[in-house]
């Protein structure tokens, strides 16, 4: 009720597009809890969707949440590209299955991460896909590549909209 409200809220204030809570719904981050990964995005979506139905005379989007791994790929970091594939996969499966009108993959700040989800959501369902990734100061991504090259990647890639967010 909480979540539904949250989005509610979202909605009556001139949102078009809310995020489900799913950020970190991925089976890398949830290895060991009791719920399966399409079980959470399914109850995600759900909420967004009933927040959006309470909104009278407004089409209200909902947006599959998908947020980084909270690993580095390798080889800079242990996370095989196919593991991180593998868990984007299965969230937007889960996603497009419960009903979900488009993807957003944000906050990412490695391009291999991104490509991962980004093929993950394009290969594996007709969605709109959004992506956001995070530059610093020096305009660089935390793996170390430039906004020409992440926007040449990503326009590479298929994207439907690409942006910013959380960067300095």
């Amino acid at each position: 009720e909480a979540l539904i409200e949250i989005h509610k809220n979202y909605y009556e204030a001139g949102s078009d597009i809310v995020l489900t809570n799913t950020f970190g719904a991925n089976r890398i981050k949830l290895h060991d809890i009791p719920y399966s990964i399409e079980q959470i995005i399914t109850a995600a979506v759900e909420n967004a969707k009933t927040a959006a139905k309470t909104c009278q005379g407004k089409k209200g989007y909902v947006a599959l949440d998908i947020g980084p791994t909270g690993k580095l790929l390798k080889p800079l970091g242990d996370l095989d590209f196919e593991d991180a594939y593998a868990a984007f996969q299965e969230m937007a499966i889960a996603g497009e299955k419960a009903g979900a009108d488009l993807i957003v993959i944000e906050t990412m700040s490695d391009i291999y991460e991104a490509k991962a989800a980004v093929l993950a959501a394009k290969e594996n369902t007709n969605l709109p896909v959004f992506v956001t990734v995070v530059f610093d100061e020096k305009g660089k991504l935390l793996t170390g590549s430039d906004i020409a090259s992440v926007v040449a990647i990503l326009e590479g890639l298929n994207v439907d909209a690409m942006g910013m967010n959380c960067g300095l």
